[in-house]
């Protein structure tokens, strides 16, 4: 009797296990080898559902030009996700939002601004916005992140 309470139990866990991995919102993160704050954010992203492929690039700038990332737009790593790209360190419910906003080629938070996901130092943030790319070329402010 206990060994198939045992099983009825690892069973449980199992497909348990099995449902909340399918739960998790794939993304593709390309980055460079030694870029720390980049591990980061993929733990950010981890953290809030996400499971991130990580491809190591020996040339992020052909990877952003080939996604359609505009150099005004650009930091250290590139996500994409349903075909549209994350650029810098795009909080994860930016990330989520993109999802439903088809009319965007993606978003970007530029730079490296601190206290931003994979950025934190402390409890300072500086002022930044996530910016979204229209087909068209435009740009739109998507969120506003002010300085603390």
């Amino acid at each position: 009797m206990k060994t198939s309470l045992r099983l009825a139990a690892l069973s449980a866990l199992f497909i348990s296990s099995l449902a909340q991995a399918s739960e998790l919102i794939p993304i593709d993160v390309h980055r460079d080898a030694n870029c720390g704050c980049c591990k980061a954010w993929i733990k950010h992203l981890q953290d809030n559902g996400f499971a991130v492929t990580d491809h190591v690039e020996p040339n992020m700038s052909a990877v952003k030009q080939r996604l359609g990332v505009a150099p005004r737009l650009a930091s250290c790593h590139t996500g994409v996700i349903n075909g549209q790209f994350v650029e810098g360190h795009v909080p994860a419910e930016q990330v989520l939002a993109l999802m439903k906003r088809p009319d965007l080629l993606g978003v970007a938070a530029p730079g490296m601004p601190t206290g931003s996901p994979g950025m934190e130092m402390g409890d300072s943030r500086d002022a930044y916005q996530v910016i979204g790319l229209h087909k068209n070329g435009t740009d739109e402010v998507i969120a506003d992140y002010p300085a603390r």
